[in-house]
């Protein structure tokens, strides 16, 4: 699962204007997105290799500058603001190819797309040192853009490590500061299917909810209805309802803004979580019996274990070829056998 510590889902990460070994010093222009932004959640975002302390220490020992002058880690960052960073060497080694199996959709000469599975980190952070889409990336591509550093080469936006779908991968920094442009802006559309408990009102609908962090879990966000609160970020999100069930739907939802976990939030909210999302649903799997009717016995099987959440298609103007593309990646079949049994039962 993300965490608010990751930055907003499918949001553009951050890029360095120059982002040398950890040696020398790292200055970075702070992008609109981050605005009102704490100094030191910026900064964890920014540096995962980074524990929350050496983040804070750096701080407060006036090694982190903004716009030329020591800050505070309560520091709210602004659109244009220049920070200038000081870290010590990340005690963990660059991330190494891996031999890891990639669903690669679209490839050229500047960009890729990778049809991401669920249960997979994208880039290394605490915790999860390998194993991540990076790891793969530098095993299948002979050049991967530096623009986000040597941690996450290639990454310009994230999903959720259960979220599986199409992601965009940059192989050199012009690509990928444009590209990351286009989704700071806005030009970068995304579809994402996602099978829900419970059955929207409407058809199709606008879900408008600002989305804050939660009170009293800093691994979930909310919806909260005070509009004077500056903590809260506007979110949007469209849906289409494309099948109906028994207590069950399956939709298509276009995020209209990059919150982090907006769509599962934005759900939730409307009282349709994402399946087996266990953060805003409270269940972490499906089984057959939960569909059929049945009592579970030893013949019960888990058809899906993770948030049956899908991004499904992604569109954007190719900043070298000058036209628009579209690229869909597959369902995958945790994602399709679920859906198969919807259909079989819950008719």
């Amino acid at each position: 699962m993300s965490t608010p510590d990751e930055p907003d889902e499918d949001q553009a990460l951050p890029t360095a204007a120059a982002r040398p070994a950890r040696r020398g010093p790292i200055e970075i222009d702070v992008r609109i997105k981050a605005e009102g932004m704490r100094l030191d959640r910026y900064l964890a975002l920014n540096f995962q290799e980074f524990s929350r302390n050496v983040i804070q220490d750096a701080i407060d020992n006036g090694y982190v500058l903004v716009n030329g002058k020591p800050s505070k880690s309560s520091h709210k960052v602004r659109h244009g603001d220049m920070l200038r960073i000081q870290l010590p060497e990340p005690k963990h080694d660059i991330p190494v190819p891996e031999d890891i199996p990639l669903d690669i959709i679209y490839e050229d000469e500047w960009l890729a797309l990778v049809n991401k599975p669920y249960d997979m980190v994208v880039h290394p952070a605490k915790g999860n040192w390998s194993g991540t889409l990076v790891n793969a990336l530098q095993f299948h591509f002979s050049s991967l853009s530096k623009a986000n550093g040597s941690y996450r080469a290639g990454i310009v936006h994230r999903l959720d490590r259960d979220t599986s779908g199409v992601i965009l991968i940059a192989k050199e920094e012009n690509t990928h500061r444009e590209l990351a442009g286009m989704f700071e802006s806005r030009k970068v559309f995304k579809e994402y299917a996602a099978i829900t408990s419970g059955e929207p009102d409407r058809d199709s609908d606008y879900i408008e909810g600002r989305i804050k962090h939660h009170p009293t879990d800093r691994t979930k966000m909310f919806v909260t209805t005070d509009q004077n609160d500056t903590e809260a970020k506007d979110a949007c999100t469209y849906y289409e309802v494309v099948e109906r069930f028994r207590g069950y739907s399956f939709v298509r939802c276009q995020p209209r803004t990059g919150r982090t976990h907006q769509i599962r939030v934005h759900l939730a909210s409307v009282g349709c979580p994402v399946l087996a999302d266990k953060a805003y649903g409270g269940c972490d799997h499906v089984n057959l019996s939960d569909l059929n009717g049945k009592m579970p016995g030893e013949n019960d099987e888990v058809i899906i274990n993770r948030q049956a959440l899908h991004a499904l298609k992604l569109r954007f103007m190719h900043p070298r070829i000058g036209r628009w593309m579209e690229f869909e990646a597959p369902m995958p079949e945790d994602f399709a056998g679920l859906l198969a049994a919807l259909r079989q039962y819950r008719r």
